[in-house]
């Protein structure tokens, strides 16, 4: 069971690798095996899951790659945050995979092994314990996605892709530089050792340390798509194929993983003279982000637009509450994360299946559809081509899932998203005893207005595709309907089990706030 840790990489780079070697005349290889191997991911990820529950708060299991000390080799740590993070990219890789066995997969070169490569970068940028590897795994991750977002061909895809990769190659510079700096600093890049090192940082240089690590945190905000670098955003996402956008969604919070773990565990109450360096800028930046996205909301009339600034919307709301330093907070913010992610993959799904057969653009302005670019959109693949069946009452069960996506983004009861809200608001409104904060009120109003904002939107355009221009029903698969309905499954199992999965959020969240037990269980001998 100690190798089970590796397995959420070695798993998809052994499946991509003998991918490339079949060749894409071996298509139903190629499916079989990529199914196989998303599967085992679900299984795999499920298995350390509990192996991480069943530990304690402050205990993390480490994996030594040829078994050198952890200052000097490369080394996986799974701790609750990790498994968490595994769970959601191998549940999305699954449903975006099913979904694209319908048309994407065909729809251009290369789909099945450049999915492997984007959940091993996914994976391996949760696993890893240091910052090398950390940058390593967010490349493989990139150079998969940049495949992904251009996947399908188009006019549109290609304009919005290549924005895509300028911006994350020029990130990827600002990560380079943030680790140059802080290695010349420190002389270590693991992370529980950099940890062990900054209480005892020299004071002259700790400015320049401090310098390193902001550096590193904008690369990582460029990928959380905090305002205002994260403009890029709405476009890619919503010129991406529906699979592609799906998986694409967990990149954001890539960054949030990346920010969550490097802040608490570098700037907490251990970290000396630099205790909470950035926490008041992830607040501001947060509650500015959200507002960005909630204007981003409410100007869009392009429904993957929306959904892709509801990305935006998620990030900001997570990175004000990540802001607040507070346990109780971040195990809301946890809680937020899991259920946002999982509505909005299944809302990127979902509008694939709403727009088939309607004319692109059929309910916006002209003025509207030029400012957007979307006059020039190309059809990526043929209309003419039956896909699936025709489904008695198919609009009415897109219709109750597009709702259920709204309610769940809107933050609204029952569902989880409300759940989510509360349980990051109940902990700051507790502690105004004395009156609460002109902070609390901020994030307050933030989350209050931008599910107010997202609630308009989508009623918006939900009227406009179901009821002002439905169009002929659209031909479904099972393959299409399947992922979607099983990641609201997921969403309702939330709701549910409000009680353990929040009880296993706030371990996590406890666990981060006392990094100690994460440095002592990499550092060991």
């Amino acid at each position: 069971m100690t190798h089970l840790v590796i397995a959420p990489i070695i798993i998809p780079l052994f499946a991509g690798a003998l991918m490339m070697l079949l060749g894409e005349r071996r298509r139903v290889l190629q499916t079989a095996l990529g199914l196989a191997a998303t599967a085992a991911l679900v299984v795999v990820a499920a298995m350390l899951l509990l192996r991480a529950d069943g530990a304690s708060a402050a205990e993390v299991q480490l994996y030594r790659l040829g078994n050198w000390p952890s200052s000097f080799g490369i080394v996986l740590v799974l701790d609750r945050l990790s498994a968490l993070m595994l769970v959601l990219a191998s549940v999305l890789g699954l449903a975006a995979h099913v979904f694209a066995l319908a048309r994407w997969d065909r729809a251009g070169a290369h789909f099945h092994p450049l999915f492997q490569f984007q959940l091993m970068g996914l994976n391996g940028a949760f696993l890893t314990g240091d910052l090398f590897n950390l940058f390593v795994f967010f490349e493989v991750m990139l150079a998969a996605s940049y495949g992904l977002a251009l996947h399908g061909s188009g006019t549109a895809r290609v304009r919005a892709g290549l924005h895509y990769i300028a911006i994350n190659l020029a990130a990827s510079l600002v990560f380079l530089v943030g680790v140059s700096v802080i290695y010349g600093v420190a002389g270590t890049l693991n992370m529980a050792d950099l940890a062990a090192r900054m209480h005892d940082i020299a004071a002259e240089d700790r400015a320049l340390l401090e310098t390193g690590c902001a550096i590193l945190g904008v690369a990582f905000l460029i990928k959380a798509a905090m305002w205002p670098v994260g403009f890029w955003l709405p476009g890619t996402y919503g010129a991406a194929s529906a699979p592609a956008a799906a998986i694409l969604s967990l990149l954001s919070k890539v960054g949030i993983y990346a920010v969550l773990r490097l802040w608490l565990l570098l700037f907490g109450d251990e970290a000396g003279a630099s205790s909470g360096f950035g926490g008041t800028w992830l607040m501001l930046g947060g509650l500015a982000t959200i507002a960005f996205g909630s204007l981003a909301v409410l100007a869009t009339q392009n429904m993957a637009r929306l959904a892709g600034a509801c990305v935006i919307v998620s990030s900001g709301t997570l990175l004000a509450a990540l802001g607040a330093g507070q346990v109780a907070v971040t195990g809301g913010a946890l809680f937020y994360m899991t259920s946002s992610v999982l509505a909005i993959a299944a809302l990127f799904l979902l509008i694939e299946l709403i727009e088939r057969g309607r004319e692109v653009g059929a309910d916006v302005l002209a003025v509207t559809r030029e400012a957007f670019g979307e006059g020039a959109e190309e059809e990526y693949l043929d209309d003419d081509e039956e896909i699936g069946v025709a489904i008695p009452a198919i609009m009415a069960l897109l219709g109750l899932g597009f709702m259920a996506c709204a309610l769940l983004l809107a933050g609204l009861p029952p569902l989880s998203g409300f759940l989510a809200k509360f349980a990051i608001l109940a902990p700051l409104i507790g502690t105004g005893a004395d009156g609460l904060p002109a902070t609390t009120w901020a994030v307050l109003a933030a989350l209050i207005l931008s599910g107010l904002a997202c609630l308009i939107a989508m009623t918006r355009v939900g009227m406009d595709a179901f009821w002002a221009a439905p169009g002929p029903p659209p031909r479904v698969a099972m393959a299409e309907i399947l992922p979607v309905a099983g990641l609201l499954a997921l969403c309702l199992g939330l709701t549910l089990m409000a009680g353990p999965v929040m009880r296993y959020m706030h371990d996590t969240a406890a666990g981060l706030h006392a990094p100690a037990g994460y440095v002592g269980g990499v550092m060991r001998p």
